[in-house]
């Protein structure tokens, strides 16, 4: 059996520990904000924070995540989050919207560890999380937004 929170809940899993997580999430706990993209890891679209780190959950086994806090885009909540969120609406970051969860997660993690960051630090925290679309500019004064509004 592995356990792992999910979004504040106590979840002991009994099934394919090797079943990447993505897919419990999804089919099992019916939480669809994490979307599949690509499966291998690149695209981002299935971002989900691990003890506050971004992970991909297309390519992470279920047990790889034994003891871990997982949050996933339903369950952001704290001020950074929410600043992330309302910077995302603020300036219409999502165009088809596809991959805009894995973006947020990847975004919030890194105003929860840097909440000032360059555009450096941007792009070294938001690399591998593709936009179809190219809203990257958009992401990126999203994330200065979200930024100056946590520290008003």
């Amino acid at each position: 059996m592995i356990t792992f929170t999910l979004n504040g809940q106590k979840i002991a899993f009994e099934g394919d520990q090797d079943m990447p997580l993505l897919w419990y999430i999804r089919d099992e706990a019916q939480l669809t904000g994490t979307k599949f993209g690509c499966g291998v890891a690149a695209c981002g679209a299935c971002t989900v924070l691990a003890d506050g780190m971004p992970i991909r959950s297309c390519s992470t086994p279920v047990a790889a995540v034994e003891g871990q806090s997982i949050k996933t885009v339903e369950g952001l909540e704290t001020a950074t989050d929410k600043a992330v969120q309302t910077a995302w609406r603020e300036l219409e970051v999502a165009q088809c919207g596809y991959c805009q969860s894995g973006q947020i997660m990847a975004a919030s993690a890194l105003l929860s560890q840097n909440p000032n960051p360059t555009d450096e630090d941007i792009n070294i925290a938001m690399d591998g999380n593709l936009c179809r679309c190219a809203t990257y500019h958009r992401i990126r004064a999203a994330i200065h937004t979200a930024a100056k509004k946590q520290t008003g």
